[in-house]
């Protein structure tokens, strides 16, 4: 596959690259780069953890990249998730790897890292130094925001090593490609700018956008804000009014949808055209086909996910109709993950005990 074709790739996973000149490169001078998500092991998961994200690991992975998922239990329990236990926050790492076996991938076929694992070697915490060295007090404090924590909040002293560590896990895993969400933006940066000064590989980032809780989003939020605060309105898994989990049957996804913020001709903080755009249509090439009854002009069919927004914007698709399209779509894509928990006895014991565990933001 040319390098065009495989920035293609990379392109439709992603709603930013940092930088497009950067990923050229990469792809003409690495035969196997490496890209990675990191994930602190936190409560149980909501769709946008698996869904598109196995798909996009799955196609990378196809065009010759090699995959790294961290999982993040110290980070977790710096940042006081599951009450801070590392025992349990290395449970619900286990209990992830059983999501990402249901949503599509091969265990086999990436490398599965653990951050304790890292972080036994005395020449990770010399590179944390080195990094955090390369950045001011201040711009490390104003990185918080990539633990869902406000710039401004008190944070314990523990917390403020958060942003230089996740920087220096990109080094220390000789990664390339960071593929992960818009609100990880500030620590990819902070990398970026410590590779610059030490001479260090440069690594590249494809930032997601931020898949929506079923509260929505103001409207007039702009891409700034988003990066800076947006994560207010992302799912989250500690909100279960906000969120839609791998496990949710299709009664209860039918419910969520249905009280799921979706004002009419409103597209801007809708949460439901950001499902259709970020996981439905970006794990799928099929014609987007929304059923109506026939008194209302039938079933209704478009090529694109902008051709839907177009016309749900002029009125020509009424919510109703909408969130019927993204239950159907979203019951077919969370299924195979609810029934590996079904079959998977292992899997199934993993998700009860990580049931009992007090979810903490």
């Amino acid at each position: 596959m040319d390098v065009e074709s495989k920035m293609a790739v990379i392109r439709r996973a992603a709603g930013e690259i940092l930088t497009e000149e950067g990923l050229r490169h990469m792809f003409e001078t690495e035969e196997h780069p490496i890209m990675y998500d990191g994930f602190e092991p936190s409560g149980i998961a909501p769709i946008h953890f698996a869904l598109p994200f196995a798909a996009n690991v799955n196609k990378m992975l196809g065009i010759g990249m090699r995959a790294k998922l961290y999982l993040a239990d110290y980070f977790a329990f710096i940042n006081n998730k599951v009450e801070g236990d590392i025992d349990k926050i290395r449970t619900v790492g286990m209990y992830f790897i059983e999501v990402w076996k249901g949503a599509g991938i091969d265990p086999s076929k990436v490398e599965i890292i653990w951050a304790k694992d890292l972080m036994q070697n005395f020449s990770y915490w010399e590179r944390v130094l080195k990094v955090g060295k390369a950045a001011t007090l201040d711009r490390v404090k104003r990185a918080i925001t990539i633990m869902g924590r406000k710039e401004g909040d008190s944070i314990s002293a523990a917390q403020i090593f958060y942003p230089v560590m996740q920087a220096n896990d990109i080094f220390d895993m000789d990664v390339s490609l960071c593929y992960m969400g818009m609100d990880q933006r500030k620590a990819n940066v902070l990398a970026m700018e410590a590779a610059d000064k030490y001479g260090w590989k440069k690594p590249v980032a494809a930032h997601r956008k931020l898949v929506l809780g079923l509260k929505g989003m103001p409207q007039g939020m702009d891409k700034a804000a988003m990066q800076d605060g947006g994560f207010e309105f992302k799912m989250s898994k500690s909100d279960p009014t906000s969120a839609i989990y791998v496990h949710d049957t299709y009664e209860q996804l039918k419910a969520k949808i249905s009280g799921a913020y979706c004002p009419e001709k409103i597209v801007e903080g809708n949460p439901l055209l950001n499902y259709v755009d970020l996981i439905i249509t970006r794990d799928s090439d099929a014609a987007i086909r929304i059923s109506r009854p026939e008194k209302f002009g039938g079933d209704i069919e478009f090529e694109t996910y902008a051709e839907l927004e177009k016309a749900y914007s002029e009125g020509k698709v009424h919510p109703l109709d909408l969130k019927a399209y993204v239950t159907d779509e979203l019951e077919k894509r969370i299924k195979p993950i609810r029934e590996h928990f079904e079959n998977d006895k292992a899997a199934a014991e993993l998700y009860e005990k990580v049931k009992t565990f007090k979810i903490t933001k």
